[in-house]
């Protein structure tokens, strides 16, 4: 093994330390691990057709009890199955989204703060006209025009939510730019994108990393507000915002059908965040020891 992969695991190791130290980073870690596990085996804990979709009139509004651990909604579908299903979509749409806004809004920051001058006005241009519409209202047009459908939640949350990740990229590419490595790579002869995605961006990762993680937390929660409106996963396929906005009718004589989605997002949320924060803090040299 060579000398600079004992130094990158070295390295991973020391932010694995500090990260393990965060004790509410790792409550976050091992929430989101549960998640991932749920949307995974989410065929094995509860069938999708007989509890999640098809309707059950007869046991529609129960409680919680030992037959429904959640109780049921206003059709008598199981509510912890529906959540279960539901965390699939989040998740899905979640990375999905802030993969496209990476790609987009990542590669855009990388070139403006590589070439600088008038390559970076102009990206940042178009940049701050996105930043000068709310995400939310953005995605919602995009919606509204594209039509409802989940490629097309996913496709409006990642556009809205690149403006952000140009930013932060083009100020990671500018600290690094005009470092050593950087001018050692362009006197071998190595062309601009081979320096930009080779030598500059694994040297960004930090930043990018927890931008990452809690960007995954807005896409969840935009999520789950276009389809509380009726603009996002559509009936009957099982999404926590739609959930919530089923169940709103009925917050007097079964307030469970809001308040277990609604911590499902709370929680979800909490989770991604505090993991955030703690890389954050895991992955800034000067917090050191």
């Amino acid at each position: 093994m060579s000398k600079e992969q004992n130094k990158k695991r070295s390295m991973a190791a020391e932010i694995w330390q500090r990260l393990v130290r965060n004790k509410m980073a790792m409550l976050g870690l091992a929430i989101l691990i549960i998640l991932v596990l749920a949307a995974i085996f989410a065929d094995v804990i509860a069938d999708y057709d007989t509890k999640v979709v098809t309707q059950n009139i007869a046991e529609r509004l129960q409680g919680p009890s030992a037959a429904h651990w959640f109780g049921t909604d206003e059709f008598g579908r199981d509510i912890f199955a529906r959540l279960v299903h539901g965390s699939r979509v989040s998740l899905v749409v979640g990375i999905i989204s802030v993969s496209v806004s990476l790609i987009i809004g990542g590669s855009l920051g990388a070139f403006a703060g590589f070439y600088g001058g008038k390559v970076d006005n102009i990206i940042m241009r178009i940049m701050d006209i996105f930043l000068a519409v709310p995400s939310i209202l953005l995605a919602i047009t995009i919606v509204a025009a594209l039509g409802t459908s989940l490629f097309n939640v996913m496709l409006a949350i990642g556009i809205s939510g690149m403006p952000s990740f140009a930013r932060i990229v083009r100020a990671a590419v500018m600290s690094v730019k005009d470092q050593e490595f950087v001018e050692s790579s362009r006197a071998i002869g190595a062309n601009s994108v081979t320096i930009i995605f080779r030598e500059i961006l694994p040297n960004c990762m930090a930043p990018i990393i927890v931008q990452a993680t809690l960007a995954v937390a807005g896409a969840i929660l935009s999520t789950a507000s276009l389809s509380f409106i009726g603009l996002g996963v559509q009936p009957p396929s099982p999404e926590w915002g739609a959930m919530l906005s089923g169940g709103r009718n009925y917050l007097r004589d079964a307030i469970h059908l809001t308040l277990f989605p609604g911590l499902a997002i709370v929680i979800t949320i909490l989770a991604l965040n505090l993991l955030g924060d703690g890389l954050r803090d895991a992955l800034d040299p000067r917090l050191k020891q």
